[in-house]
């Protein structure tokens, strides 16, 4: 009889864990279905508060989705700390290192950015979008050298590429090689005919 108590209140425990589990998974699912809401109106600063209501410092997905929130609100800094704070969490979650790049480039922290870039390289060396923004950062620094191994490895990856083919042909011309640029300059125009930039360039090797 003592057994079959302890087991009816075992079962009852269980079923009042189960439902307070239920209704904290319904309030957070509601907190973020409002900011989301809130979001589409623009009403960033309400969605904010809406999350806040159930945040945990331990949950990647709240404080990443404070980061964009913060970042759309251009309270920048609080944006990179919740960003960061998603970084801790799980650091090789390149999507929050991406996030990153959002507050820093506002703020124009441009040695941050590079180092994001840097890292979100290391986790995944293919990462077509890092090596991109990077090699933007290269040549705007005017270090070819390096902007180049970039935009070829993105060429090389995917020939169709407008943006890293036109990036690749201007950091070829800049080094030199103009027999290389002129032939990307014209692999640029016949994936956009008539492309400013690509005739531009073709003007100056001419």
């Amino acid at each position: 009889m003592e057994t079959l108590r302890r087991l009816t209140w075992i079962g009852i425990f269980t079923l009042f864990v189960w439902q307070m589990d239920g209704q904290n998974q319904a309030t957070w699912h509601n907190a973020f279905y409002k900011s989301y809401d809130l979001e589409k109106t623009g009403n960033y600063v309400s969605a904010i508060k809406e999350l806040k209501k159930v945040y945990r410092a331990n949950d990647y997905f709240v404080n990443i989705r404070l980061g964009w929130l913060y970042y759309l609100e251009k309270n920048y800094n609080e944006s990179l700390r919740f960003y960061q704070w998603a970084i801790r969490l799980k650091p090789n979650a390149i999507e929050a290192r991406f996030g990153c790049v959002k507050p820093l480039s506002a703020m124009e922290k441009w040695e941050e950015v590079k180092q994001q870039y840097l890292t979100i390289l290391k986790i995944d060396p293919q990462n077509t979008l890092a090596s991109y923004w990077l090699g933007v950062i290269y040549y705007n620094r005017k270090d070819y050298a390096r902007a180049v191994k970039l935009f070829e490895k993105i060429v090389n990856l995917y020939p169709l590429d407008y943006d890293s083919v036109i990036m690749l042909a201007w950091t070829k011309l800049q080094l030199g090689r103009s027999v290389d640029a002129k032939i990307l300059f014209n692999h640029a125009l016949t994936l956009h005919p008539n492309a400013s930039d690509a005739l531009a360039g073709l003007r100056k090797i001419k």
